[in-house]
């Protein structure tokens, strides 16, 4: 994202005062249609961010640079998008640093690809692979319209397990239906404390890839979380929760890498009181009796 007077070819974002928005691309000689009238590129293009400007009708519209987290819940897509709050997550807990060696499956529309890129920086490195090329046709332009030309973005149309060329990452980020099937290649090619991070859908596809990383046993215990987004409504003394919640849109698990030849320790669990058959009548741990258990000492 870029500072400084807006140019030609850039994109802009308009909001009334209303909270209507409109994103849209400068280009010199055109007009943009609203409600309330043409409102014309030429008067936004050289100005600064932050100016109020005048449709023909009167309309008003602030103008400013969409921010990331605004330009990619608009902009076209192919696959479906990792929103700004699973972004924000898997930078922020998958420990994305500057210069670091990530590799993602499932380029998807390029969002995720954006923040990713951002964060390794220009001395990084981000290999994204993808099944589709009409998907990685759409990241393409996506990414180059959000953070162009990228020293350190290679995009590969095909399967991770199979075309992936990085022998040694720290970071790998699976978007894909079946990322268990990836374990093998996360113990092959993380580096030892690297992180393999999975974004999936449902709980039978979470459930599946924590057992497979723990029956894998290269791999610290899973750490696993969704995020929940709620907007608040703020009108005079009219304060209250937005209708409508940023709530369900997947579950993430992250995990180590053990160094070669080392086992994880797991974690010690104490099983849940639900655990036990009504046939069961062995001990159990303290404070968990009852009067109706018989307790063999």
């Amino acid at each position: 994202m870029r500072s400084g007077p807006l140019v030609e070819g850039e994109w802009v974002r308009l909001s009334d005062a209303k909270g209507r928005k409109h994103n849209l691309r400068l280009e010199a000689g055109r007009e943009f249609s609203t409600k309330k009238g043409q409102i014309r590129h030429d008067d936004m293009i050289g100005r600064p961010e932050g100016i109020i400007i005048g449709s023909s009708l009167g309309g008003e519209y602030q103008v400013f640079r969409p921010l990331l987290s605004e330009y990619v819940v608009a902009m076209p897509r192919g696959a479906a998008i990792i929103y700004p709050k699973d972004a924000a997550q898997i930078v922020t807990m998958a420990d994305i640093f500057p210069g670091a060696r990530v590799v993602e499956a499932g380029a998807g529309s390029g969002s995720l690809t954006a923040y990713l890129l951002r964060a390794v920086g220009p001395d990084g490195h981000l290999g994204s692979y993808e099944l589709r090329e009409d998907f990685a046709e759409v990241a393409r332009r996506n990414v180059g319209q959000l953070v162009g030309e990228h020293p350190a973005w290679t995009l590969t149309v095909g399967d991770v397990r199979e075309d992936m060329t990085e022998t040694e990452v720290d970071r790998l980020i699976l978007d894909m239906v079946d990322p268990w099937t990836c374990v093998p290649l996360a113990a092959e090619r993380l580096v030892p404390g690297g992180i393999v991070c999975g974004y999936v859908a449902t709980t039978t596809q979470l459930s599946r890839f924590v057992e497979t990383i723990r029956a894998h046993g290269g791999f610290t215990e899973p750490h696993a979380w969704e995020t929940l987004q709620r907007d608040w409504h703020l009108e005079g003394l009219a304060v209250r929760p937005a209708h409508g919640a940023g709530a369900h849109t997947a579950y993430l698990v992250t995990a180590r890498r053990m160094a070669p030849g080392e086992r994880s320790l797991g974690r010690t669990r104490r099983p849940a009181p639900g655990a036990y058959g009504p046939e069961y009548h062995g001990p159990r741990p303290p404070g968990e009796e009852s009067s109706g258990d018989v307790i063999n000492t």
